[in-house]
This record gives structure tokens, sequence and C-alpha cells, in this order.
């Protein structure tokens, strides 16, 4: 079989074409020909189906050669190997041939077919991905319409799958309240004769007795300011002082919940604290009573627009989430507030 690697691409000729692309989905026709992307000539060594590549410079490789050379990562590979186990057909990315992101097409179908089911971007699992690439996955996905996958790989090369989406975070909780008066204390705020409405049916707050005292956390109380719906006591502008102290508690990263917050709130949807679980807020949809609550839904986690995931914490929050039956959220706070939804998958 007539194979050349030209640093960049394997090519081969007609028989390679009927051999390997019209019937198994490997790589792209060219003319006649058949061009193969290194980690697809990679696994097609790896499986035996050829023995050595030649390259310019006159050398045979074989599987190990190629796969130790600058051609093409193991990462990669070893994506590209899990999903063939798996039953699927898979080329490079296109048209940019982007680095270790793959079109992955539905079970029994292949490059010749116009549909992608997925679009998977490989990483090491000590490689750090900043949230504006994931972000590029999903729309590049989107525009395939397909789903985005980050797929990770580990050291002992196991290969975890995460489902990725921009989802529209929306609830049906929408109660009005009266301005209320409180007292604000060194991290919190205290609410000593509150309306029935505030806890225990708009959800905001802890009661602290049966008598109905409510306890409210900084940034409940500043949203709650900035819609001039809370007085304290001494204080002319309820809203600087509390982000003022909420500053001072938990510096840029208090802003960064309370916009948040806000927002979810805005859209109705009720967020309490998610310490518990790790995170920073966890989220109800639809509250009519604190008496009828069901299950919070959402786990969300804060960062800039500019966070660095790395991918071990990714898979730790996610894990954490699925074990907790809610799904993983995360706000990226910039100019605007863009959702990013993080889940397990299985291909």
């Amino acid at each position: 079989m007539n194979i050349m690697f030209d640093g960049e691409r394997v090519r081969a000729g007609t028989e390679a074409r009927e051999r390997f692309y019209d019937s198994r989905g490997y790589g792209r026709p060219r003319g006649g020909d058949l061009e193969l992307a290194p980690v697809e000539a990679a696994h097609l060594l790896f499986r035996g189906d050829i023995e050595h590549v030649p390259d310019h410079q006159g050398r045979a490789l074989d599987f190990g050669g190629f796969l130790t050379s600058t051609a093409v990562s193991e990462v990669s590979f070893l994506v590209y190997k899990e999903l063939r186990d798996r039953g699927f057909y898979l080329s490079p990315a296109r048209p940019a041939d982007t680095d270790g992101e793959f079109a992955v097409y539905p079970r029994g179908q292949g490059p010749w077919d116009d549909e992608v089911a997925y679009r998977v971007r490989a990483v090491s699992e000590r490689e750090s991905v900043p949230a504006g690439e994931l972000r590029a996955l999903v729309g590049r996905a989107a525009a395939d319409g397909a789903t985005g996958v980050l797929a990770v790989v580990d050291e002992e090369s196991e290969v975890t799958y995460l489902e990725l989406t921009e989802p529209a975070v929306e609830g049906e909780t929408d109660h009005d309240l009266p301005r209320v008066a409180g007292r604000l204390l060194s991290d919190r705020v205290l609410v000593s004769d509150p309306p029935t409405a505030l806890y225990e049916r708009a959800f905001y707050g802890q009661q602290v007795d049966p008598e109905g005292l409510v306890q409210l956390s900084l940034v409940e109380a500043a949203s709650l300011a900035d819609r001039d719906l809370l007085a304290l006591e001494d204080v002319g502008d309820p809203g600087a002082a509390l982000r003022e102290r909420g500053r001072a508690v938990e510096g840029d990263r208090f802003d960064r919940r309370l916009r948040t917050y806000s927002t979810l709130r805005g859209d109705g949807v009720v967020p309490k604290t998610g310490f518990k679980f790790g995170a920073d807020f966890r989220t109800y949809a639809d509250v009519e009573s604190v008496d009828q609550l069901g299950h919070s839904e959402l786990l969300v986690r804060v960062v800039p627009a500019g966070h660095v995931f790395a991918p071990r914490d990714l898979a730790l929050d996610v894990r954490l989430a699925h074990g907790v039956r809610k799904r993983m959220l995360f706000g990226l706070v910039g100019d605007s507030i863009v959702w990013l939804a993080a889940e397990r998958l299985t291909p």
C-alpha cells in the first residue's frame, strides 16, 4: 500500500481509501486518494491494519515510533481509541482541525453522513482549560447540532466524559414583598419583625426562632437593599453599607456572588447557600412555601469569566452534584453572567 507521512498528514492511495474510508470511516478523500490525520494513522498502526508509515526522511515508523514522535499526542490517541472501541466513527474536528478535538458521528453513521452527535475535546487531567475555551467548544458543537463534550484522560489512561451546555436558568418563584427593617451584625442581618412572606413564602434568610425572627445572609440582604426592600438601623445607604461589609468579609468574590444571586432571583430562581455541598449556592426553581419545599435542583459555583478550570476540580464538582441528585452549574461573571453546566456523560 502506497503510504507517506509528510509531517502533517498521512497520504495514501486508492486501495487505502477503499479499505479504510469507504468501509470504516477513516480519513478524508482527496481525489481518488485518502488523507489520514496522524491520530487516525496511529490507530491503524495500533490495530495492525498497517505495519509502518514511511516519513519524508525515509524512516519507517511503527506504532510506538509514531506515537512518540510529535505527530500525535497520547491523550488524543487514547480518546480516539476509546470512542472507536465504543463503536463510534469519528474525525479530527473541522474546519480548523482544532488540536485534540473530534467530530463524533452517531452510531451507524460516519463522515459521509451529514450529522454529528458530539464534538469532543480531549485533555489530560493535568491540563488547565480556560472557561472561554469551554464556551467556544459548546458554540462549535451547537453549530453542528451536536453536544459539546470534554474528555479527560487520567494518569491511568481512563477517560471521563463531561457534557457541557449553556442552559437557560429560569424559575417560577415570584413574591411581592413589603419593605422590611433589619440590624447589621458582623456578617449577617437580623430582621426582628419580618412579614410572613419574607421567609415562609419567598424563602429569604433563616428563621431563628418560632416567633419569626429571621437572619439574612449579607448577599440576601444586599440584594433586597438594591431593590429598596431593606432598611438598616442607623444606616443611610444600606446597599453601600452591605457591599462594603461583604467585600471586607470575602473580597471581590462578594460582588460576583451578589450579581449572581440577584440575577437568579430576577429569573424566578431562589438561591440558598451551597456551603454544605462545597458550592456557592443551591437553587430552587419554584417555591410556593417553605413547608412544601422540594429538593434543590442545581449547585452553583460562581467564578470570573476568565476562570481557568482544572479538569480534576471540574470532575470533582460534577461527581459531587451527581451524588446529591443535582446538576452542576458555573456562573461565569464578566460584563454579563453566562451559565455553563457540566454533567457526566456515557457516550
